[in-house]
């Protein structure tokens, strides 16, 4: 049981980032059947960004910071999520047919729609996170990357697959019955890690990365008839940084 467990965190790891973890032959029906664990692999993702950011901040002021933290979170996916957010926003800027979106989504090429999307997600996003205190940077980026993750799940579940590809398996094991059970999961998961480290701000920050996965399925299916690999990635980074937005509101709030 014990070597099974660690068998699919390495393959999700491998799945979602670019640490050097050997994957088997599995990975992806694994990963797929157990997608409900992604916020796990986020906390990882936020724990290392975070306490990297962290360090930096005592050497470095907050602006500069934030782009660092960025910068590692970017590295740490190999950039895949930014490449969907990129083709996510030349797919819907484009005028035509679902399928002609589809189309323009898989071209090589990037257009002023994806560019201007691409450019301010991440400025947002590092200014953003540059206006973190040092104090809670580490818990606050661990549940932002929880957020992210989970927001994929969600759309998995909420969403249907225009064709017929590798997100296809990742759709399937989340619909039915089932796949209401992994979402469950998903949900508790993700809550567990949220609670303890941000209290109730950490589940608003959940919730405000499930609502962004909820807005970007419908513009999905309303753009493209269905949700694409570059629509869950896009949808990681929409996620990461509405749940940043939200988190500094709620403290901005409370405090």
């Amino acid at each position: 049981m014990t070597n099974l467990v660690i068998r699919e965190f390495k393959n999700l790891l491998s799945f979602l980032t670019v640490l050097p973890v050997k994957m088997d032959n599995n990975m992806l029906s694994d990963c797929a059947r157990y997608m409900f664990a992604f916020p796990l692999i986020g906390a990882f993702i936020g724990l290392i960004a975070g306490v990297f950011g962290w360090a930096m901040y005592q050497v470095l002021p907050g602006i500069v910071v934030g782009g660092l933290i960025t910068a590692v979170l970017l590295w740490l996916t190999g950039l895949h999520h930014t490449d969907g957010l990129l083709d996510f926003g030349d797919g819907v800027m484009v005028h035509g047919t679902p399928e002609r979106k589809i189309e323009v989504m898989h071209d090589q090429l990037t257009g002023a729609g994806g560019l201007a999307l691409g450019i301010l997600t991440m400025l947002i996003t590092a200014l953003t996170v540059g206006q973190i205190e040092s104090s809670i940077i580490i818990p606050a980026i661990i549940v932002v990357e929880v957020s992210a993750k989970f927001s994929m799940v969600v759309m998995a579940r909420m969403g249907k697959a225009t064709h017929p590809g590798m997100n296809t398996s990742f759709l399937s094991f989340m619909h039915g019955t089932h796949g209401t059970a992994r979402l469950i999961g998903g949900l508790l998961i993700s809550l567990a890690i949220a609670l303890p480290l941000l209290c109730w701000t950490g589940v608003i920050v959940i919730f405000a990365g499930v609502l962004t996965s909820l807005v970007m399925t419908f513009i999905a299916h309303r753009n493209f008839n269905g949700v694409t690999g570059d629509v869950f990635g896009a949808t990681n980074e929409l996620a990461r940084l509405v749940s940043l937005i939200v988190l500094l509101a709620v403290i901005s709030i409370w405090v």
